[in-house]
């Protein structure tokens, strides 16, 4: 079983990117983020013809998340993190699909930091670090997938010297990472590709894919469960060099 994860950039805006590599590659879920459409325009139909069913909630702007599958209907467990009863910001999707738990994920940039958006950002981490607490020893398996916008060591850029300051590589930022993985959850990339220059993001100026000038900000945790079952992880690259892709690249793991 193939679970991917996808910043897609704007559904609508890219949806012949992401047919392509649904088409090519195939995964059996999906979880997208930064759908930047209403909760109304959602592709559902599209996708359908597909073979994917979905649940999304959508938000235009910078926000919304999305499940797609093709192994069962997703069952939607919640669609905001506990904790947040005022936060209208569509960042967090849980379902329940196939015997697995999948949250999907969109942690907010926080740039310019210091400031308002970064205290939100470290806010909304401790609210996703807490859930994460009730989700890790669950006796099934459970996957957080997507944009983490955190970026989490020296090893997962493109010259970190440069990204010091930023709201994705902030020492508070990091050290919140540290503490969620603590819980009991295995970043799959690393767990496979621990020494591997392995980027997932790459800024459209200054011709950074090219040069590869990238980062690592788009992660699969998998619990105890879900971990003894994996057989594979990877980044599609390529997707991130189709004319008018996202800026953000598929990640994947494959679990037996």
């Amino acid at each position: 079983m193939k679970i991917a994860t996808y910043n897609v950039n704007g559904i609508n805006a890219r949806l012949n990117v992401l047919v392509r590599w649904l088409k090519e590659e195939s995964p059996d879920i999906v979880c997208l983020q930064e759908l930047k459409t209403p909760q109304e325009k959602f592709p559902e139909s599209l996708l359908l013809d597909l073979g994917y069913a979905s649940i999304w909630h959508g938000q235009k702007s910078w926000n919304g998340v999305a499940i797609l599958s093709k192994v069962g209907l997703p069952l939607e467990v919640r669609r905001f993190l506990p904790g947040g009863e005022e936060d209208m910001h569509n960042r967090y999707l849980e379902a329940a699909i196939n015997g697995m738990v999948i949250g999907c994920l969109y942690t907010p940039n926080g740039n310019p930091a210091p400031g308002p958006k970064f205290d939100y950002k470290l806010v909304w981490i401790k609210r996703l670090i807490a859930h994460a607490q009730t989700l890790v020893n669950l006796n099934a398996p459970v996957i957080l997938v997507g944009d983490y916008n955190v970026i989490p060591t020296n090893k997962d850029v493109y010259k970190p010297e440069r990204w010091i300051g930023e709201a994705l590589f902030r020492p508070e930022v990091k050290e919140a990472f540290e503490v969620l993985k603590s819980q009991g959850w295995t970043d799959a990339i690393r767990e496979q590709h621990p020494d591997d220059d392995i980027y997932t993001f790459w800024d459209y100026f200054r011709n950074v894919f090219k040069r590869n000038a990238g980062l690592r900000i788009d992660h699969l945790l998998l619990n105890k469960k879900a971990n003894t079952r994996l057989l594979d992880s990877g980044v599609d690259v390529h997707v991130r060099g189709w004319e008018k892709s996202s800026d953000h690249a598929p990640v994947w793991i494959s679990l037996k």
